[in-house]
């Protein structure tokens, strides 16, 4: 079975950096898009950031400048390196695998900005 795994959430102070790993496995998953969404409660997740297989990437105007993704086909791994983090920041980030008939998530791993 496809599983992604999240690790790297924590607490941070604002102005303070994390980055944000998810390993994939189960499955091949170089030809396809990867990124990372948010939630925080009582509202819909939002997209933070895409990377396609060719490394084409795609932000959230609300991250643009501070996060950056990347990937390693190799390890099947997609970052998330988060810089100059604000309390609105604060939210349980997921990774997300995109087929072309089937959306693969992550269990989620949390971030939280406060001083």
């Amino acid at each position: 079975q496809v599983q992604l795994v999240e690790s790297g959430g924590g607490m941070v102070q604002p102005g303070g950096s994390l980055r944000l790993s998810c390993a994939a496995s189960g499955g091949i998953f170089s030809t396809y898009t990867m990124g990372w969404y948010r939630q925080v409660p009582g509202k819909q997740r939002g997209l933070v950031a895409t990377i396609t297989s060719a490394g084409s990437t795609n932000y959230a105007d609300s991250v643009k400048g501070r996060f950056t993704i990347s990937r390693d086909n190799a390890k099947n791994t997609v970052y998330l390196q988060m810089s100059s983090l604000k309390p609105e920041d604060t939210a349980v980030y997921y990774c997300n695998i995109r087929s072309f008939l089937y959306d693969y998530w992550g269990q989620g791993t949390q971030v939280t900005v406060s001083s």
